[in-house]
């Protein structure tokens, strides 16, 4: 019998199409380098163009380098201190004001509807006190990550990677 070589592909080697997707990921102030760091590389992954870091301005060194993998130079950011001015900004030219947020009104992000041609905020929270009240009161909708355990929570980053992929998955549907 003979044996079959598998290979892992890489970045250079995979088949993956590029496709980019009319989302953008605001942080509602997400504070940590290594976070903001997988914000971007999370982003690239799944074809979202632009990042709005909001709150104070964090510190982007190595930990954030390290994390982001390069990234950062083919995703779009800005910086805002004023999160929810800029989400009202959004709002006003027709974006959908998406937050991933456990609340008692959210709903499961499996029951989410996204029109096809819709433009998207997906809103994600600090990593201790989630989104800010005033924020979640603009939201369109508020969703949250169905989990099956006894944590009531789960990291930034990878509920931001599970409502992303929800999210370009429905939006290719």
């Amino acid at each position: 019998m003979k044996t079959k070589i598998i290979m892992q592909l890489d970045h250079y080697s995979s088949k993956f199409s590029k496709k980019i997707f009319p989302i953008i990921l605001v942080s509602d102030s997400v504070s940590h380098a290594a976070n903001i760091g997988s914000l971007f590389r999370a982003a690239d992954s799944f074809g979202i163009p632009h990042l709005i870091l909001g709150g104070n301005a964090v510190e982007l060194g190595r930990k954030f380098t390290k994390a982001s993998r390069a990234t950062e130079q083919s995703i779009s950011f800005e910086q805002t201190e004023n999160t929810l001015k800029k989400i009202k900004d959004l709002k006003s030219k027709n974006y959908l004001i998406v937050g991933l947020e456990i609340t008692d009104k959210s709903l499961k992000i499996s029951d989410l509807i996204l029109p096809k041609n819709s433009k998207i905020v997906l809103v994600i929270g600090n990593e201790k006190h989630g989104i800010s009240t005033p924020i979640l009161e603009i939201c369109n909708h508020i969703v949250h990550i169905e989990m099956y355990g006894q944590n009531s929570s789960m990291n930034v980053i990878q509920a931001t990677s599970i409502a992303l992929y929800e999210f370009t998955k429905k939006l290719t549907q």
